[in-house]
């Protein structure tokens, strides 16, 4: 009789657990926000006979069970650990590599090709300079922290065959700066994040120097101050909550303490501080907005004290957010656009605003997948 009781055990628990998760699900208030993952979490989606017919309701229902389970990051957790203890790192696009570093595995080249070339003929047609500069990827400037089963960073074969294609434009090649850096055991780029750290900035913000014609600032120069618990997007999409945080840096030049003045443009309207880096990020999930307040369409930076008068135009990603504050320093006024939220010609902004120089800043991964690029014509 014992034998037959224990031959349902397994079965029984299973059924009492799934009924347990079901309880939980119906009682439990439901999450709008998930601090981990950095992003708001599905809602209960409206029902509508349409919505049932076209197969969006079942849908829209599975993205809200997924996201409102209960105990929902611990599954997420448990789900990422056991697929790296199995032999599956990076199963979910993500590696996690030594020394608590997380790498996204290589991203798709499909439109760099397509992306290089509108760089290419904004650069020809461009009446001013422009000088493109690339942020090679995590895992390919340091690939010792990678495991020992990856997909290839062919970032080499990238950085080559952009520099073919852009005959018309400037070229700063950063790879052997960036891996004599990390080589020397300075951090380049944050562990739980993709974007490089306020010190691999600097050293991008250097290499440039004797192609636009300024000199950098030595690091002395700066003071730096440090914020600990910075936990960013790599981290929220892996599931490898054990990670320990970064540090993220504001490298202030005190030269610059009256003389700066940001004016960001969002939706029409504008709003001015000044300063460069708006420490009230510190307080957020994602701290990486202190450089430059995130991604705005437009932003000017303005310095009275600058060593020159010319204006720069930067077109960018995130990766120019912590690197534009070194550039202060060197121009009187600095525009930035960034192309996914600034839907205007930019050969035009070059002439109504006067602008001295072109900068392009991207990341090698960002530079692949951009859709908007397009709009530099």
């Amino acid at each position: 009789m014992m034998k037959k009781a224990y031959k349902f055990l397994p079965a029984a628990i299973f059924l009492i657990f799934i009924i347990g998760m079901m309880v939980l699900f119906f009682v439990l208030p439901k999450k709008e926000y998930s601090s981990s993952e950095k992003r708001y979490l599905e809602q209960a989606p409206k029902f509508t006979v349409d919505s049932l017919l076209s197969g969006k309701f079942g849908e829209d229902f599975e993205k809200f069970l997924s996201d409102q389970t209960a105990g929902r990051n611990f599954w997420v957790g448990l789900s990422a650990y056991y697929n790296y203890a199995i032999g599956n790192n990076g199963s979910n696009g993500i590696y996690l590599g030594k020394n608590g570093y997380l790498v996204n595995d290589p991203e798709k080249m499909d439109d760099l090709s397509r992306n290089i070339g509108y760089i290419n003929e904004f650069a020809e047609k461009c009446p001013v300079d422009t000088t493109v500069l690339v942020a090679p990827s995590t895992g390919y400037v340091c690939a010792d922290i990678l495991p020992d089963v990856h997909k290839q960073y062919r970032d080499d074969d990238r950085f080559e065959e952009m520099i073919a294609a852009l005959p018309s434009a400037r070229f700063v090649d950063v790879r052997e700066a960036f891996k004599k850096e990390y080589a020397d055991g300075n951090q380049i780029y944050y562990k739980t994040d993709h974007h490089w750290t306020a010190y691999g900035a600097y050293t991008a913000y250097r290499e440039l120097g004797s192609v636009l014609g300024y000199t950098p600032h030595a690091k002395e120069d700066y003071t730096v101050t440090s914020y600990p618990g910075f936990y960013g997007t790599t981290y929220s999409s892996s599931g490898f909550w054990l990670t320990d945080p970064d540090t993220v840096e504001v490298w202030d030049n005190p030269a610059n303490d009256t003389t700066i003045v940001t004016a960001i443009t969002d939706n029409g309207n504008v709003t001015e501080q000044k300063d460069m880096f708006y420490l009230s990020h510190l307080e957020d999930d994602d701290k990486y907005p202190i450089y430059l307040d995130g991604n705005h369409p437009y932003t000017v930076i303005k310095n009275s004290a600058a060593s020159s008068n010319e204006k720069l135009l930067v077109i960018k990603d995130s990766f120019a957010h912590s690197m534009v504050p070194y550039l202060a320093d060197h121009y009187s006024e600095i525009i930035m656009v960034d192309l996914r939220y600034y839907s205007q010609p930019v050969s035009r902004l070059v002439e109504t605003e006067e602008i001295d120089r072109v900068l392009v800043v991207y990341s090698i991964d960002n530079l692949a997948t951009d859709t908007n690029l397009g709009w530099l014509e």
